[in-house]
């Protein structure tokens, strides 16, 4: 092979790598949820959306793509002063999203430690007119006031912050012992007003159970009496009704009233008699009638 071929060779194959070169970098594949930024003669000339597209070699330049996606940030904690001048540690979560990929490339030179800046400064400005307690229990205040001071700053930006989470606020270890004893004391207090309000109404109702049972029992009393002295109110009206129809004779009377004298004195703790002033005449009314008996007896 003569000198000829050789240099005819070199400059084909030299001609062949140049073409490979020119269509890699002609031919550009943007993909999904991804843009490009080209530039020609380093002057801004389009944005690529997905698909397949040709550049001028040599004259146009693609810069990194972005992503269009919604992305998750977490920066680390940062040290927040309260109102109170206690020092807080927050920890915040950022959600943003590229909606310009022109502004996000040529209106910031780096849009996530624009937004990690941003979100310190605003956190400090907000936490900064808060107590500890309101810091604490204002998160979703926090997160409004944040994401709406993210959202109009970063709009120039091409971002568009969707979300912002306060991830975790931690007071100085010795307002956390504070806290939790203070907690504890508050759960002793609350158990102790429990027990005594069980303790309270199980008494009022032992107390209403006895006074429901009492006064039962005493109209269960009251009745059983009613109804006794009816029975014996009806028994003495249907004795007094006999004895009328029967027509006792004064014999009779006297006889049965002496009958019921020794039932007076019957039991134990009788100690005095006490004898009724009609005994007398009970008396002389049995002697007239033995004595009528022994006369109209006739002699043997």
């Amino acid at each position: 092979m003569d000198v000829g071929s050789i240099a005819l060779t070199v400059v084909l194959i030299a001609l062949a790598i140049f073409v490979v070169i020119v269509l890699v970098r002609s031919v550009r594949i943007i993909p999904q949820a991804r843009a490009g930024v080209v530039e020609r003669l380093g002057k801004y000339l389009k944005t690529l959306n997905p698909g397949l597209t040709l550049l001028i070699p040599f004259v146009d330049r693609l810069l990194p793509l972005l992503d269009l996606r919604e992305q998750v940030v977490s920066f680390p904690p940062q040290p927040v002063i309260t109102e109170d001048n206690l020092v807080v540690s927050i920890d915040t979560v950022v959600y943003f999203q590229v909606t310009d990929a022109r502004a996000a490339t040529y209106e910031i030179a780096n849009y996530i430690q624009a937004v990690e800046q941003l979100t310190t400064t605003t956190l400090r400005n907000v936490v900064g007119g808060l107590n500890l307690e309101e810091a604490l229990t204002s998160r979703d205040q926090i997160n409004g006031q944040l994401r709406g001071v993210l959202d109009e700053a970063t709009g120039r930006w091409g971002i568009r912050v969707s979300r912002v989470e306060l991830k975790a606020i931690d007071p100085p270890i010795s307002i956390q012992d504070s806290m939790e004893k203070q907690m504890r004391a508050e759960r002793d207090r609350r158990a102790a007003i429990l027990t005594a309000e069980g303790t309270k109404q199980s008494q009022i109702l032992t107390a209403e159970g006895q006074r429901q049972a009492a006064i039962l029992a005493a109209e269960g009393d009251a009745k059983a009496a009613i109804l006794r002295a009816d029975g014996e109110a009806q028994a003495i009206a249907k004795v007094f009704d006999a004895i009328h129809k029967g027509n006792p004779t004064q014999k009779l009377l006297a006889y049965q009233y002496l009958q019921t004298l020794p039932k007076l004195a019957d039991g134990s703790s009788n100690k005095l008699w006490i004898i009724p002033s009609e005994v007398g005449e009970a008396l002389k009314g049995i002697g007239n009638v033995l004595g009528t008996t022994e006369q109209e007896t006739p002699a043997p």
